[in-house]
């Protein structure tokens, strides 16, 4: 029998207090911040880099925590992820966060992903949404006018990729290899701060841009207009260099996109971009199985797919069915949503060491042997998807 809608919600709430529970028993790292990598049976690596995603999603993770249960150790952990991020991130002389330090402190990757950029921004934002610190706010706005002033294309539009150290040119992309110099995954994670700094922060300028990267950036050079993907990489003049279809991002844009609209108090934009939600959400379930979890990727060239079921992908299933499901008011968005959440319960969470599996094979069999904690896995997605189903669902 399908669960109903207070019992997902409860069930979400406690798996929301079972993933904080691991963090703050397994990542704090004595020497200051957190590990940078512990592997599957708990045991922490003290000479991992510590990277600048991971830091802030934790950040953002207990910020989101204490805004919304109120538990005193979650400002705590809030507190400390801010502290590690202002006073060793942050690049003093040429301002914007480096990329990763050294296990004590140091500066590694000193380059500026744009990337990692918008995640510092995320949190942020929402440790100033949870505390209302002043400090945090100013921060946040010197960081997104740095990441404007120093990485915004005024003539084409978007943000390039990545810069050197000193927001110099550089041929180190990270996340983008060959001609690319602009991704559908720098720009989702830079609309998503953008828009969380609006809401403590109503600048017009901001909220300029904001509208800009929705309306400019997304709908007019993203989004695909006839098969309502996204596509991935493109030139600096946003010639479309990969076909390939991400669909774990293309759900998790669905309710991104909506809520950025949502924050923006614009009707008529909020109904348009309410279609191209659903349209998005929509185009994603050619990519959905039986088992209820979504292929990782397909490239529709060669017809290859990556049949792994990702721990990420499904936290955002779970959040954008729901959404499309509150959009529709159809059943069957429901249904997907807590499909996704039933496949968690049964395949990626680990009742034994905490947290969940990275991911599993196209038989459902989870990685047990791939690490916990790492650069990308972070308490962001999973911990913001069971906050999202609580909310949506009124608890």
């Amino acid at each position: 029998m399908p669960l109903s809608l207070p019992a997902y919600a409860q069930e979400v709430r406690q798996e929301l207090l079972r993933i904080l529970d691991y963090w703050q028993t397994h990542a704090p790292d004595p020497r200051g911040g957190f590990y940078g990598r512990v592997d599957g049976q708990n045991q922490p690596d003290p000479n991992a880099a510590k990277a600048i995603v991971l830091n802030a999603r934790i950040l953002w993770t207990f910020s989101m925590a204490y805004r919304t249960l109120r538990d005193p150790a979650y400002r705590k952990t809030a507190d400390r992820a801010y502290a590690y991020v202002r006073d060793h991130f942050f690049d003093p002389k040429n301002g914007g966060v480096y990329w990763s330090l050294n296990p004590d402190g140091t500066p590694r990757e000193a380059k500026k992903q744009l990337y990692g950029q918008g995640f510092a921004l995320y949190g942020l934002s929402e440790y100033v949404r949870a505390t209302k610190h002043g400090e945090a706010l100013a921060l946040a706005k010197k960081h997104w006018q740095t990441m404007v002033d120093r990485a915004y294309d005024a003539r084409r539009g978007g943000y390039v990729e990545a810069f050197a150290p000193d927001w110099g040119p550089t041929d180190d992309y990270i996340l983008s290899k060959g001609e690319a110099r602009k991704s559908m995954n720098t720009h989702l994670h830079l609309i998503e701060p953008f828009t969380n700094l609006l809401r403590v922060w109503p600048d017009a300028a901001l909220k300029k841009q904001v509208r800009r990267m929705l309306e400019e950036t997304f709908l007019g050079h993203i989004l695909d207009p006839e098969h309502r993907r996204m596509r991935l990489f493109f030139t600096e003049d946003w010639k479309v260099l990969s076909h390939e279809i991400s669909y774990g991002h293309d759900v998790e844009a669905s309710w991104l996109l909506y809520e950025t609209a949502e924050v923006l108090e614009d009707k008529p934009l909020l109904g348009k971009i309410k279609d191209v939600s659903l349209k998005m959400a929509t185009a994603t379930l050619d990519g959905l199985n039986p088992d209820g979890a979504l292929t990782y990727e397909l490239n529709p060239e060669t017809g290859h797919k990556n049949e792994d079921r990702s721990w990420w992908v499904l936290s955002e299933q779970m959040v954008g069915y729901l959404n499309a499901y509150q959009l529709s008011g159809k059943q069957h968005w429901l249904e997907k949503s807590l499909n996704s959440w039933g496949f968690v319960k049964k395949h990626l969470l680990d009742l034994q060491h905490g947290e969940w599996y990275v991911g599993t094979d196209a038989q459902g069999n989870p990685n047990r042997r791939a690490d916990k904690i790492t650069a990308w896995k972070c308490p962001y997605h999973n911990g913001r998807a069971c906050e999202e189903v609580m909310r949506r669902l009124g608890h």
